[in-house]
């Protein structure tokens, strides 16, 4: 990252974090029509419960929200929180990648991934769906920057990037389908959505076969652990289900901010292990 003096670093870090917020805004939209094969573009914005057109200065991300108390202004029903809450993750991630990664051109390449991770994660919250615009175009997308920015699979080579994004996507496609059909096997039910399958591939594509190893790992871990919590406290029982789309998208998240380190720092402990 280059050296920038602190005033320029913080004036970038505003842009940056007001850009992720805009997109945040874009992306509730997104989150709202997908799922309702509404149209994300139009009508204009309006409020969901009395219709009414939203003005320019009520759609300001996380501001207005604030300003107005949560509440729209013209039936004064709640807003949910929803939508500051993507807002300021999606401002908040991209920071974090500008922090780590700045000029690099692999951040606009991150940048689109978290995007279609936040998309997914809460539609998959709210109707137990990922859309196939953020998996089956998150495979496309993965493949064709992985051309255009080869440093997302650590190479100057487009040829070589590509090549690790095709073996990233079959992995990711390939493990997860063969946990859900033999789960189907076993239990007489789907015990894996084919979004899931669908998202781990579209990772793949985006950050290779080790992202894809770290990703499996990390979210069964962290959905178990929030599974069983669920259920120790009352709000699942064992057979409920329980989306998993929003584990495999926190997983990718962490390896693009500290992932290829730990990764690095457990090689380098099976190198010592085995010297």
């Amino acid at each position: 990252m280059i050296d920038l003096p602190p005033v320029v670093g913080v004036y970038f870090s505003f842009l940056v974090f007001w850009f992720g917020s805009c997109i945040g805004s874009f992306l509730n939209v997104c989150i709202y029509r997908i799922p309702r094969e509404e149209s994300v573009v139009a009508p204009r914005s309006h409020c969901p419960n009395c219709g009414k057109m939203i003005a320019w200065y009520d759609n300001i991300p996380l501001v207005s929200y604030l300003a107005l108390n949560a509440r729209c202004r013209h039936c004064k029903q709640w807003i949910t929180p929803r939508y500051f809450l993507v807002e300021l993750l999606t401002a908040a991630l991209f920071l974090m990648v500008w922090l780590k990664y700045g000029f690099s051109p692999v951040a606009p390449a991150y940048w689109l991934m978290i995007s279609g991770l936040i998309l997914g994660t809460f539609v998959d919250f709210e109707h137990m769906i990922i859309p196939d615009r953020v998996t089956i175009g998150g495979m496309i997308a993965g493949l064709v920057l992985s051309g255009l920015v080869p440093s997302l699979h650590e190479t100057r080579s487009a040829v070589q990037a590509l090549i690790s994004s095709g073996i990233g996507l079959a992995l990711g496609f390939g493990v997860l389908w063969l946990v859900a059909f033999f789960g189907k096997l076993a239990f007489k039910k789907d015990a894996m959505g084919f979004g899931d399958v669908k998202l781990l591939g579209a990772i793949g594509a985006f950050l290779g076969w080790k992202a894809v190893l770290f990703t499996i790992l990390f979210s069964s871990f962290a959905g178990s652990v929030v599974g069983v919590a669920f259920i120790v406290g009352g709000r699942k029982e064992w057979q409920s289900r329980i989306p998993y789309g929003p584990y495999i998208a926190l997983a990718a998240v962490v390896w693009v901010l500290w992932g290829q380190g730990w990764w690095q720092a457990y090689m380098n402990w099976l190198s010592g292990m085995g010297a």
